[in-house]
């Protein structure tokens, strides 16, 4: 579970970043991210999962697993980063894996996430 000060809540928040935020789409998620100007604060996030990714049960679930891969990578992010992560209806049949591997590579695309670096033995 995400604290109440790592959430994006507000429509006008989410608002925000989906209009002014950059824009990294994969086939199972989307993720919107500003990173502020000035002053920053803690790290926050939010969701979207929408009627098309299923049923109540569905949507919940890829909610969960969302806020949960999402949680596990917030302390490497830009202080005061607003992402928005807006689920598609591929996630619905997809492990948390897949999912995962679809964040990172849109963290990635956005430079949000480190790049792995490989290093070959001496």
């Amino acid at each position: 579970m995400l604290p109440p000060a790592h959430r994006v809540r507000r429509p006008d928040d989410f608002r925000l970043v989906l209009r002014r935020g950059r824009k990294a789409g994969r086939r199972r998620l989307s993720v919107h991210a500003l990173t502020p100007d000035g002053p920053a604060g803690p790290s926050r996030a939010g969701f979207v999962v929408g009627r098309a990714v299923g049923n109540s049960v569905e949507r919940h679930r890829i909610s969960r697993r969302l806020r949960h891969l999402v949680a596990d990578r917030l302390g490497d992010l830009p202080a005061g980063t607003a992402l928005v992560v807006r689920a598609h209806p591929p996630a619905a049949g997809s492990s948390s894996a897949e999912l995962a591997d679809d964040l990172d590579a849109a963290l990635r695309r956005l430079d949000l996430r480190p790049r792995l670096v490989v290093v070959a033995p001496s």
